[in-house]
């Protein structure tokens, strides 16, 4: 596939990309310098005229993976997936309960329970990265092309829908348990029969389908009934794994991500100023352009792409950065102070040996 080289001028402004025999033959005549690796940039040596075609960029919004494609009305000229965090709420916990116990140990601030508040449009810090992720990929790009026009695609996830596609009306307000308790919903659900080897006529009990500490949770959609020697034998087990995964087909997955997505919508097409537009025109015009689902075909349609000449795509992935200045010391008591940082970081691309590997870590006092 093609893969296009991005050009800045003299000022450091984005310009329209050229391909990679022009560009080696810039660098070879000493009329640009190389200024990134990946993607690769050059930037002129020389002042340029800086006419531009008009470039739209299209991206597909995820909990996990962010699609991004942009064309001109001839190429595409950029695309890709991001593949972001997955350890920010972990993080965050972790930070917690250190806090927690650092303040509970000194007794130098009072606890305060009744003065926090949250501003208009407050989201919580998990989310609050997620969408500052999505506006820091476009800003990015930003840096690498002139885009001329952005459309983000949009949707409003119904979780309620998501989990009993025959809800309808009043059954909104009600929810899934009106009139019954958890049991006596569950033992009516699944016919007073055990979910797993289908015994009746035994004392049942209350099982996660996935176990709390596989990630399971305590919704009502991951709750069955079975007899006590199947619990019992079914330990740690998920349902699949322990023989019944039309089970665990039945338990709805998280719906963190489509929560998510309804926090951040509106308020990513306010602050990159784009137009919208929904999953199921994205839909239509991708299977009309017979192409599979991804995020970067949608990406791709969502840009406006019909038959414009593809380019190789590209794969990031977002890591924690190793910005932290106060660290434990050897022993892990108090806290110290890193005046220097090593001259490799964690996720650095080294060249060894004529093959070029990412630095884990440095050890040693940088030796």
């Amino acid at each position: 596939m093609r893969v296009p080289i991005y050009v800045l001028n003299l000022r450091g402004q984005p310009l329209m990309p050229t391909t990679q025999h022009t560009g080696k033959k810039l660098l070879k005549e000493g009329k640009a310098h190389a200024v990134q690796r990946c993607p690769f940039t050059i930037q002129l040596n020389y002042a340029t005229g800086e006419s531009k075609q008009p470039i739209k960029l299209g991206m597909d919004p995820g909990y996990m993976k962010i699609g991004f494609s942009a064309k001109t009305d001839t190429l595409e000229v950029i695309s890709g997936t991001l593949t972001l965090r997955k350890d920010v709420s972990t993080k965050l916990q972790a930070r917690r309960s250190y806090r927690r116990t650092r303040r509970a140990s000194l007794g130098y601030r009072p606890p305060r329970f009744n003065n926090r508040t949250q501003p208009e449009g407050w989201l919580a810090p998990s989310i609050q990265h997620k969408q500052e992720s999505h506006i820091r990929l476009v800003e990015t790009l930003a840096t690498l092309l002139p885009f001329s026009y952005k459309r983000i695609e949009v949707d409003n996830f119904d979780t309620h829908k998501m989990q009993n596609p025959e809800i309808t009306g009043v059954e909104y307000q009600q929810g899934e348990l009106q009139g019954y308790e958890v049991k006596e919903y569950l033992l009516d659900k699944w016919g007073r029969t055990c979910a797993y080897y289908g015994k009746t006529n035994v004392p049942l009990e209350v099982e996660h389908i996935i176990p709390k500490s596989r990630g399971g949770t305590d919704r009502v959609s991951n709750l069955t009934i079975s007899c006590r020697k199947c619990n019992l034998k079914k330990g740690d087990k998920t349902a699949e794994e322990f023989g019944s995964p039309h089970l665990q087909q039945q338990a709805t997955q998280p719906l963190k991500a489509p929560a998510c997505l309804n926090n951040i919508r509106w308020k990513l097409v306010e602050q990159l100023d784009a137009e919208y537009t929904y999953g199921y025109v994205t839909k239509y015009h991708r299977n009309k352009l017979g192409l599979e689902k991804s995020h970067v075909n949608d990406a791709f349609v969502i840009a406006g792409g019909t038959n414009q000449e593809r380019c190789r795509p590209y794969e990031i992935i977002q890591v924690r950065r190793n910005n932290r200045s106060l660290q434990t010391n050897r022993k892990g008591f108090k806290p110290s102070i890193r005046r220097q940082k090593y001259p490799l970081q964690p996720y650095d691309l080294v060249m060894y040996n004529n093959r070029i590997y990412r630095v884990k870590g440095v050890h040693c006092y940088g030796k």
